[in-house]
């Protein structure tokens, strides 16, 4: 495998949790040193590579339901390296030549905001998607940036995307509130797309004592991770509508294709969403 172009200034010789997420997707912006940390990890939990996967096929099949609704503004929070089938992707593929839609991206995590920036330039894209380095539980300096300003119209529809993010929003940053920010910023008809890892009563004991080990894992680390069950995360929602089918696991979200096996193990472990503002 050929090593992706590094941005100035990122430390490759140290795994990135971004460009480890990106090596569980299958893309190409990862060392050698990211794959190492990545098997070690997927020896903990063999599962988390396909749910890794399973959480970006929701995504896709989220903003192409978007597009195909209207909306033509997206802002992913907590994105990490924008690359193997990311939102910007998606609209290029899905959008005719003479449409238009933006894409923002927020991470705060400085080596996914290097290589994102890479990506958007060398991609074309910066006229219409933009990375954002800000921190998800700072919402009004999200709004407040440059590019955040440049690209939304927060008057008009958003997709706003919380994939695999809010399991480091521990209680002390008052997810609540928090998610409560996010609603009242959007507009009629705008949507919210939620995942969130769980361990349901029904995970086989074998599958939840690792994804446990997993979640212990990070406990001791700068982003400790939890677990949420579905009464904890239905009310992030406010009681907007539930668009078809509910509050699902992930493959159960839409599926555009047959489900395989391993990827129905992962059914257990995540909650998927998609509220429409009223």
């Amino acid at each position: 495998m050929t090593p992706p172009d590094a941005p100035a200034g990122v430390d490759v010789e140290k795994p990135s949790a971004a460009r480890v997420y990106d090596w569980y997707l299958g893309g190409s912006q990862n060392w050698a040193v990211d794959r190492e940390f990545g098997r070690r990890v997927e020896k903990v939990w063999p599962l988390i590579r396909p749910i890794s996967r399973q959480n970006r096929a929701f995504m896709n099949r989220v903003v192409r339901a978007a597009l195909d609704a209207g909306i033509r503004q997206f802002v992913d929070l907590g994105s990490g390296v924008p690359t193997a089938g990311n939102v910007h992707e998606i609209v290029r593929e899905r959008l005719t030549e003479d449409e238009r839609a933006t894409v923002v991206y927020v991470d705060y995590e400085p080596v996914a905001a290097a290589h994102s920036r890479v990506i958007l330039e060398r991609e074309h894209a910066g006229d219409w998607a933009g990375l954002v380095q800000r921190d998800i539980r700072d919402p009004d300096a999200l709004f407040a940036d440059e590019t955040t300003r440049r690209l939304v119209d927060w008057s008009e529809p958003v997709c706003l995307l919380m994939i695999t993010v809010l399991h480091f929003i521990g209680p002390d940053d008052d997810p609540g509130g928090l998610m409560a920010t996010y609603r009242a910023k959007l507009a009629p008809g705008s949507w919210l797309a939620v995942t969130h890892g769980t361990c349901r009563d029904d995970a086989p004991p074998e599958r939840a004592a690792e994804v446990k080990t997993f979640i212990d894992a990070y406990r001791d680390t700068s982003n400790p991770a939890y677990l949420r069950s579905d009464a904890e995360i239905l009310p992030w929602f406010g009681g907007w509508p539930l668009l078809e089918p509910g509050l699902s696991p992930l493959p159960n979200w839409r599926p555009d294709r047959p489900v395989s096996a391993l990827e129905a193990e992962t059914r257990p472990f995540a909650w998927s969403g998609v509220a429409e503002k009223p």
